[in-house]
């Protein structure tokens, strides 16, 4: 596992200064293992009791006395099961009574009992309840962080928990963004006394090196540590899940294959093929999150396919819902996808949607085993047929098309060739209108294409220098120039340029 001292001893600091407040992050980001290692870290200083609203129905908030049944269940369960340790006998008899006579009917009762735990405890009680987002469209859950708050505001003078940690999805501060569209939907919520908690969960590289060198060294498998971790991270950016997946692939799914092979860039990449194809809850509910979500559907779509600036503007509430899922990213003040591999998943679920419909598809599914020579990719093939292909169905097309649809036409081509074998991903620092970098990987060789708009002479040359710039970072010395050209008079065709010691395959459409 990452080490996660450092992270813990920040959120220690917030729970000493009897801070609340909510732990919202996106799907599968370690919210729940680290609700798991903070019981672990503070029970040597406070009494915590950890409960999750995963599983409850809707009837356990249809009313408060269902309501607070359930919370006394739930304390009751966690002591039932050992899982609070050194808890006192006066404070489990106190949770036992409530549930064995079923006394907690109101939320007046219920804080009652929190004030009598509280003053039994003998140590300060922390309450963490993971899985929030099950309650947050319920009333009776507002009333019950409406009653949180009243103690909170009267921690002087009575017996309180010393900290309430919520973790969930969704921000509860601004329950706006549940979009339930009755009358009685209340906007705002009770939590407006929780702290920022501005620890950052997501996984630096130099996590990544520490997790796997512990993997190393119990092992016992020789490895280049800190490039694996620089390929994981600059595929997942750090996404916990995404992470521990590829990682989970690279050990499990080596076949006749050593550690040593298996622990290697092409390794890294292979296991990022099957992480793509594979199904799971974190994409099945991003592809369900960007259906209920119209704008931020277009705000994705544009992004990916039209290139399209947007300013990382938390009010706009496209980006700020999408920011919540963690599916975009701040960048430089920009709003950028999140990841590669949610990018490349984003694509291919766009993509899925049209290629019944797509002649390019169509084309590109036909024509597919003729790129295909000893077993390697011939790109240059590939680019010299889209060329032909492209100028028999788009040629007479108007510019605005081209310039909203150029790159997903040529990715829609691409994707039958490659599809099984390779995989590809667009560079997020080169992507604009009128410039994207696709880098495509087949069999541990990668293209680089950089697929732009054409607007001069003078532009094009800068073009080629900043590919050729591109190549050095790659380590290649052959790349793949796509260019859209919407000048009456251009000639269609492909022409090799050689800028120092690089090659460019230049193919204009």
């Amino acid at each position: 596992m990452v080490d996660m001292e450092r992270r813990l001893k920040e959120i220690e600091k917030l729970v000493d200064d009897r801070k609340y407040f909510t732990i919202n992050r996106a799907r599968q980001y370690g919210k729940t293992t680290l609700l798991n290692l903070m019981v672990q870290h503070f029970s040597s200083k406070y009494l915590v009791f950890s409960v999750s609203f995963e599983g409850l129905g809707d009837s356990a908030f249809e009313k408060e006395a269902s309501f607070c049944g359930m919370i006394c269940k739930l304390l009751y369960d966690a002591i039932r099961y050992d899982e609070v340790p050194s808890i006192e006998d006066s404070v489990k008899n106190i949770i036992y009574e409530a549930v064995r006579d079923d006394r907690i009917e109101d939320l007046f009762a219920l804080s009652a009992m929190i004030s009598e735990i509280c003053s039994e405890a003998g140590r300060p009680v922390v309450l963490m309840i993971d899985e929030i987002d099950q309650a947050s469209g319920h009333k009776v859950f507002l009333d019950f962080l409406g009653m949180l708050r009243s103690k909170y505001l009267k921690r002087t003078t009575r017996p309180v928990f010393q900290s309430v940690i919520l973790a969930g999805v969704y921000d509860i501060k601004n329950l706006r963004q549940r979009i339930r569209k009755d009358e009685e939907h209340q906007y705002n919520s009770p939590w407006n006394i929780a702290a920022d908690f501005c620890v950052d969960m997501s996984f630096t590289e130099a996590d990544i090196a520490g997790m796997l060198q512990d993997y190393a060294a119990d092992r016992n498998v020789e490895m280049e540590i800190h490039s694996i971790a620089a390929e994981i991270y600059g595929y997942t950016s750090g996404y916990p899940y995404l992470v521990s997946k590829i990682c989970k692939l690279i050990d499990e799914n080596r076949g006749n294959q050593t550690a040593a092979d298996s622990w290697s860039k092409e390794g890294v990449t292979e296991a990022v093929k099957v992480l793509l194809k594979e199904p799971g809850t974190l994409f099945d509910d991003m592809r369900k999150k960007i259906t209920d979500y119209p704008e931020l559907r277009k705000i994705i779509y544009a992004i990916l396919f039209r290139g399209e600036a947007y300013p990382y503007n938390p009010d706009n509430f496209a980006i700020d819902i999408g920011a919540m899922f963690g599916f975009i990213a701040d960048q430089d003040g920009q709003a950028v996808i999140a990841n590669r591999i949610f990018e490349t998943r984003l694509y291919n679920l766009f993509l899925s949607e049209e290629m019944t419909k797509s002649i390019t598809y169509q084309t590109g599914e036909l024509e597919k085993n003729q790129f295909i020579k000893n077993g390697m990719l011939d790109m240059e093939l590939v680019l010299k047929k889209f060329m032909r292909h492209f100028h028999d169905v788009y040629g007479k097309s108007t510019v605005k098309f081209v310039e909203e649809n150029g790159r997903r036409i040529f990715l829609l081509y691409l994707k039958p060739i490659i599809n099984g074998v390779g995989n590809y991903y667009i560079e997020a620092q080169t992507r604009d209108q009128t410039r994207t970098d696709v880098i495509v990987d087949y069999m541990g060789k990668q293209f680089v294409i950089e697929v732009k708009i054409w607007r001069g002479d003078a532009y094009n040359r800068r073009g080629e220098k900043q590919l050729t710039e591109y190549l050095d970072y790659y380590h290649l010395n052959y790349g793949y120039l796509l260019s859209f050209n919407f000048n009456k008079n251009k000639k269609v065709e492909m022409k090799k340029i050689v800028i120092e010691d690089r090659t460019i395959l230049e193919v204009v459409v």
